[in-house]
């Protein structure tokens, strides 16, 4: 039969992590550290696992990551109970939390927090995250809905398809008349490139399908952290780069840049996963995202 798991000892771990220090969690739970430390052992002892690493600041385990996601989720059940009877704080907002690609705000999200119904008082949290780690947000417990390129749901999350974010390797007209007058395969292993970050192989990605997985992009690169100032960037002429559609067109019509590979779009799936609660503004905003969605993006 399963053990029960005390809600005190769970709010506890939770509040540790979010904390970040065992002292800081007993201030904002207004218990000693003696307590605070005595909760996170009886939930260990009963769970029969390691759920914090004592780091500093501390950062849940794998199994702790899962009762830190339970905590989160009961919690925002308490508050649409609340809510339903009447009994939540006068005027007090709904948070909803939510993981979202830099290319995604930029283009087509921001829209989606204006068209939620403001009767429902609702505060978004986004965390900016790369398509491909945002899933990692949800399993932390960290935000309770993602924009990702998984198809796969996280463990309690449900996933429904967004539609195609499709991008476009392009160049300033300049730059492409210095660097790109040859066979495309060799020279963009060798020119100048514009990249997200360090964790961003897009288009390393890109020129490994064109050379067969031969060699990526050049080493000569520039990490350009934002959306806005990547297209920027390209524009400028500090190197080529794949660009969200929607930010491309404009650029393309207006002569600013030129396309390199004609036929040769990358298109990148994105999905909506979310919490598997019974979450009237959890709905709501998903809802509004699938439809905002539909019309942004390439189905």
């Amino acid at each position: 039969m399963m053990t029960d798991l005390p809600l005190d000892q769970v709010r506890t771990l939770l509040a540790v992590v979010d904390e970040g220090t065992f002292d800081a969690a007993a201030a904002a739970l207004h218990v000693t550290p003696s307590a605070i430390s005595q909760r996170v052992k009886a939930l260990e002892q009963r769970t029969g696992r390691v759920l914090l690493l004592r780091t500093k600041p501390v950062r849940p385990t794998e199994s702790g990551e899962v009762l830190v996601r339970l905590a989160r989720q009961v919690a925002r059940l308490e508050h649409d109970a609340y809510a339903e009877l009447g009994l939540s704080g006068d005027g007090e907002p709904t948070r909803v939390s939510v993981a979202v690609n830099a290319d995604s705000l930029a283009t087509w999200f921001l829209p989606v927090l204006s068209r939620v119904p403001e009767e429902l008082r609702l505060c978004f949290e986004l965390r900016r995250e790369d398509e491909d780690h945002t899933a990692a947000l949800l399993r932390e417990g960290t935000v309770m809905a993602a924009v990702t390129s998984s198809p796969d749901p996280v463990p309690g999350c449900s996933v429904r398809s967004l539609g195609r974010m499709r991008y476009l390797p392009v160049a300033a007209p300049g730059f492409a008349a210095r660097h790109l007058g040859g066979p495309l395969t060799e020279a963009l292993t060798e020119v100048p490139v514009v990249v997200f970050d360090r964790r961003d192989d897009f288009q390393d990605g890109f020129v490994r399908r064109l050379t067969g997985g031969r060699s990526g992009a050049s080493a000569l690169r520039h990490y350009v952290p934002t959306s806005e100032g990547f297209v920027e960037a390209v524009a400028a002429g500090l190197g080529w780069g794949l660009v969200p559609e929607p930010q491309a067109d404009p650029l393309l019509d207006a002569g600013r840049l030129v396309g390199i590979a004609p036929g040769r779009a990358v298109d990148v799936p994105l999905y909506w996963q979310q919490w598997k609660l019974d979450s009237p503004a959890l709905a709501q905003v998903a809802e509004t995202v699938t439809a905002t969605a539909a019309q942004a993006l390439r189905p």
